[in-house]
């Protein structure tokens, strides 16, 4: 046998004797060092879209519930969640914010006044990666106070926020609580590529402060060159003293109403920020009509829609701090307070209660006992406590 025929047959054997031992190696990767079919955990990729979404096995068996709002989902995105925390981003809710990208993948959603009568949203995520979220805004003082409940440092994302000294200082409050530079995500202290300005997005013209976004893969990516995942600078687990809310299946769908509407306006008869939530006892689901428009996202194009619809009325009051207009809000978050829930397309008025900053917001039905809501997306609504809701 000629040489040249001798280094064709030796290629040939150790081209399938690596590729044999690249399979194997590859495939004890993936198994855990279980040849087996039946034991791959497939790791989360990010999708190809242009969301910038982590993508999931949709087919994996969906046994794992979200400690945030009871979903379940498969093992392989629970291990996903398990290596960061609670995130809250501040999302806008103006008219040329509309639509906003990110909120329909939220777990749970908080909704109040920012000032002059237009509303702003704390999106909070953790067991869901939403890809691009926004526009984002600035930081509010109550928003704090909620998102308090998540941890000592749970991650807060937001574009500065309101600074002048008093009552409504927000940044102020961020810098006491000792999360600067760590679990704050500022992006005046972050900048891009995590935040960007994306003037096109919404494809017409807006003012600069309507262009700002990021995506929650990014923002958990700078908790953790912080060092902050699951586990803060101290050790502790972000859930060591996370009180988890209670959760049902739904109604059995013979048992559902045919309609519920639900019907408010944030601030007397300015109607850009009037909110309606009708029932879709299909779906057991309250579908948001946002300005007598549906409140789509903008990047699904599907109408917002939340199992749990819970209004808690707060004392509401301007924060008379210096702020132009007066325009600072304040609410009173802690103690307690009429809570009117909605789900299954019925209403239960109750009340709900928080003793501090830090404890969590807990909603009673009206025999005392702590709700059990279903399990999906939770809304809550801030509204004075004098503000008219209409429920037909």
């Amino acid at each position: 046998m000629d040489q040249k025929k001798k280094n064709l047959i030796i290629g040939a054997v150790t081209y399938g004797l690596a590729a044999l031992i690249s399979y194997f190696v590859f495939t004890k990767l993936l198994t855990g060092g279980v040849i087996t079919s039946q034991n791959v955990t497939p790791v989360a990729l990010p999708s190809t879209g242009s969301n910038e979404q982590v993508a999931f096995d949709s087919k994996l068996p969906k046994t794992q519930p979200c400690p945030i709002n009871g979903v379940k989902y498969s093992k392989q995105q629970e291990d996903w969640w398990k290596q960061h925390r609670p995130l809250g981003v501040m999302i806008e809710n103006s008219l040329d914010a509309r639509p906003q990208s990110g909120i329909s993948s939220a777990d749970v959603v908080y909704e109040a006044v920012a000032e002059g009568g237009i509303t702003r949203f704390m999106a909070v995520f953790y067991c869901q990666d939403a890809g691009i979220v926004g526009p984002v805004r600035s930081a509010r003082t109550y928003f704090l106070d909620f998102i308090s409940e998540y941890a000592d440092y749970p991650l807060y994302a937001h574009v500065g926020g309101a600074n002048t000294p008093g009552p409504a200082d927000a940044l102020g409050q961020i810098d006491g609580y000792g999360w600067t530079g760590y679990n704050d995500l500022n992006q005046f202290s972050i900048g891009f590529p995590t935040f960007w300005r994306d003037y096109e997005r919404l494809g017409h013209t807006v003012a600069t402060e309507h262009t700002m976004y990021s995506t929650t893969s990014k923002l958990w990516s700078i908790a953790k060159s912080r060092k902050l995942t699951n586990i803060d600078k101290d050790g502790n687990s972000w859930d060591t003293n996370f009180v988890a809310y209670q959760f049902k299946d739904d109604a059995a769908s013979s048992s559902r109403p045919k309609s519920q509407t639900v019907s408010f306006n944030f601030s007397g008869g300015y109607t850009d920020y009037s909110v309606l939530w009708t029932y879709d006892p299909l779906t057991n689901t309250y579908l948001r009509t946002n300005g007598g428009q549906a409140h789509k996202d903008k990047d699904t194009g599907k109408q917002l829609a939340a199992k749990n619809v819970v209004v808690l009325f707060m004392t509401e009051s301007n924060a008379d701090d210096g702020y132009t207009n007066n325009e600072h809000m304040l609410y009173g978050t802690k103690g307690t307070g009429k809570a009117d829930i909605f789900m299954d397309g019925q209403e239960t008025v109750g009340t709900w209660s928080k003793k501090s900053r830090i404890s969590r917001l807990i909603i009673h039905d009206k025999t005392g006992q702590e709700m059990k809501f279903d399990r999906g997306l939770i809304w809550f609504e801030v509204l004075g406590t004098l503000t008219p809701v209409v429920v037909k």
